[in-house]
């Protein structure tokens, strides 16, 4: 449950105890449960139930839930149910206008959005359309001149795309924003104020997050009216149904302890997360050799080099998809049996994302990360946020990695240790000084030799005078 904080203070606080168990009890149209039927969807996830029924209300929604919980279909389930009860508005024969806008972080995660609706809303007449970039626009550009009732979008494309007059959003009704933690990460606080300035007032708008930060709780506060609040896990705890284990290994042999832990066939479709875009390169050509096939998807691959990784990793082509923290969010493939973080997230909110690409929907995964001597602060940190300590599992000896075992600190010493006074130097000039010691000068004057040479002058200067005056 929330905090009891809330945007504008007028938040109601759902409560997980009233739990309703099947989609037919959440008033969903006949449709969309025969719909949901046909894909063997019973049983709706906490989020799921939570949400759906304040959203076919009318209810703006802060949600806080985690990726791999269902909040999709959370809030996928009610728009769809809405626009239709609605119905089109204008002539018949009119062109369609959007009714509806899903702002998300990434080209996966909309495209898979985008899916869902098209799933969801099948046999509704709904359409919809994802507008991402790194792709040509002019397939984008050609769905929205023929009229969509839904557009699923990234929020920079959204905007060159609106600059250029191809959008109108002067009829949403309501407005979602996907992730919207990580679409502050990524420094997209900006242009979502530009496009919400471009929606009408009176509209219903949906938040989720995964997390809830300052930033999150000021933007909810600006963006939404006496919300509805639902949360369905604490922000900072891991999948229970994730078994999580630890090697202590040295950078330079973690790709031969991931060569062999590989070779462990219940490790069937595996996400190893890699820091660097170059990294997960080098790492796949490693993994190449030893005859591991693997996709690799980063920022530095076209959309259409993630489609095919992203094909080949659910079709079972690839068994190993190696990817950045780009894939950490928006990533749903059904049976990823195993998490690997080859190098540990340096924020540690990524690293419950990252294991959260398994164990989605009740199943059970595992997630095995990898840990350096110079990644033990990370580790530290993703201890302290979980509240829990990761058990670590010895290398096999079979490697011969020599032990690098983890620095035990108590909870006093846990966090950095003060430095220690220095010893005052004592300062030393030209009458202190060292026999054997230069005397340094003064600053911005002279050096010690010279200011005694030019005193023995003027005395014997001074000595002269004297004594012509006496003469």
């Amino acid at each position: 449950m929330l905090p009891s904080h809330a945007p504008g203070g007028l938040a109601v606080v759902v409560s997980e105890i009233a739990l309703l168990t099947t989609f037919a009890s959440l008033d969903l149209s006949a449709q969309l449960l025969k719909t949901l039927d046909s894909q063997g969807y019973e049983t709706p996830t906490p989020i799921q139930a939570q949400a759906i029924p304040p959203v076919l209300e009318g209810r703006d929604l802060l949600g806080c839930a985690q990726t791999g919980t269902g909040k999709t279909a959370a809030f996928s389930l009610p728009l769809i149910q809405r626009l239709m009860t609605n119905g089109r508005t204008g002539r018949k024969h009119t062109r369609r206008r959007t009714r509806a806008l899903i702002l998300a972080p990434t080209r996966e995660l909309a495209a898979q959005i985008e899916e869902s609706l098209r799933t969801y809303g099948r046999h509704t007449g709904l359409r919809q359309t994802v507008i991402y970039g790194g792709v040509k626009q002019h397939r984008q550009v050609r769905q929205l001149q023929a009229g969509v009732d839904i557009i699923v979008a990234t929020p920079g494309r959204l905007l060159d795309l609106m600059d250029q007059g191809y959008v109108d959003l002067r009829a949403i009704e309501m407005l979602v924003l996907d992730e919207a933690d990580r679409m502050l990460d990524m420094g997209f606080i900006v242009p979502i104020r530009q496009i919400a300035s471009k929606l009408p007032q009176e509209r219903q708008t949906l938040l989720f997050s995964a997390t809830m930060p300052p930033k999150i709780r000021q933007l909810a506060d600006s963006m939404l009216h006496n919300p509805v609040s639902v949360s369905v896990t604490p922000t900072a705890s891991a999948a229970p149904l994730i078994d999580q284990e630890l090697y202590h290994v040295p950078d330079e042999r973690k790709s031969d302890l991931l060569t062999h832990l590989l070779q462990d066939s219940k490790i069937v479709r595996t996400v190893v997360f890699t820091k660097t875009k170059h990294g997960a390169d080098r790492l796949a050509t490693k993994l190449a050799r030893v005859g591991v096939t693997t996709a690799t998807i980063h920022g530095n691959r076209s959309q259409s080099q993630r489609e095919r990784s992203l094909a080949a990793f659910r079709s079972g082509q690839s068994r190993v998809l190696i990817a950045t923290d780009v894939a950490a969010r928006g990533l749903d493939v059904e049976g990823i049996s195993h998490v690997i973080n080859y190098n540990l997230p340096n924020e540690p909110d990524a690293y419950i994302h990252r294991i959260g690409r398994t164990g989605r929907a009740g199943a059970t995964g595992q997630a095995i990360s990898f840990c350096s001597r110079s990644e033990r602060g990370y580790l530290r940190a993703i201890e302290r946020l979980t509240g829990k300590r990761i058990e670590t599992t010895q290398v096999p000896e079979v490697l011969d990695v020599p032990k690098d075992e983890p620095i035990v600190l108590s909870k006093r010493s846990e966090s950095p240790a003060p430095r220690q006074a220095r010893t005052p130097r004592r300062k030393t000039n030209s009458r202190h000084a060292r026999p054997n010691q230069r005397a340094e000068p003064r600053a911005g004057g002279t050096p010690t030799s010279k200011r005694k040479a030019t005193s023995k002058r003027k005395r014997t200067s001074k000595r002269k005078r004297t004594q012509c005056h006496t003469q």
